[in-house]
């Protein structure tokens, strides 16, 4: 039998939604559509997550846990060594587009949702701060001294890539993010190393 059959109806429909908004987007996809997908009934959907905008949020939720768990995975594959995490960071953004070149599910969410106190916007506003301030401190990390600076500036240039790959696709703009990355993270500490010499 398929798993998607046997799963719990919550974890049925919230994989289902989660497929069906990336393919289609948010706004094109309805509560039917999902429940038929998902072989269930809009009865069960608002049991679980009481509206549409629940749901949606739900989903990005699950997106940013998965993301949060990266940062893990990064310190596990270097530990102690931040500049090595760094630039893996930096490598695994050059995935920015996903598999399917559809970008970040939590920004193209942000472009749809155009009613500022949705709370799917709150959620996303917060998490990509959370996001940029673990950057911010992985720098720090690093021994880069205007830390907060580099991460905004790789965060601006990651956010940039995604919608890059969409309009240009993956040999575009894109393609040079990690070439241009480490360009950007070197002059960091080339800077720095000349401020050190300077005051020497």
């Amino acid at each position: 039998m398929d798993a998607a059959v046997i799963a719990k109806p919550r974890d049925r429909i919230l994989a289902t939604a989660r497929d069906l908004f990336r393919k289609h987007g948010l706004r094109g996809v309805g509560v039917d559509a999902i429940v038929e997908a998902a072989d269930t009934n809009k009865m069960t959907l608002y049991r679980h997550f009481g509206s549409k905008d629940d749901l949606v949020v739900a989903c990005l939720q699950q997106i940013a846990e998965e993301a949060t768990a990266s940062w893990d995975r990064l310190a596990a594959a270097h530990p102690g060594d931040a500049m090595a995490q760094l630039r893996t960071w930096l490598r695994q953004s050059a995935n920015c587009g996903g598999a399917d070149g559809r970008g970040c599910s939590l920004a193209n969410a942000a472009i749809e949702l155009t009613d500022d106190d949705h709370p799917a916007r709150k959620f996303i506003a917060g998490f990509k701060r959370d996001q940029r301030d673990r950057l911010a401190k992985l720098c720090r990390d690093a021994g880069i001294v205007a830390a907060d600076t580099l991460a905004d500036t790789l965060s601006l240039m990651v956010e940039g890539a995604r919608i890059s790959r969409q309009t240009m696709g993956p040999d575009g703009l894109s393609s040079t993010l990690v070439a241009s990355g480490e360009a950007v993270i070197a002059s960091f500490v080339g800077a720095q190393t000349e401020s050190a010499d300077a005051r020497a």
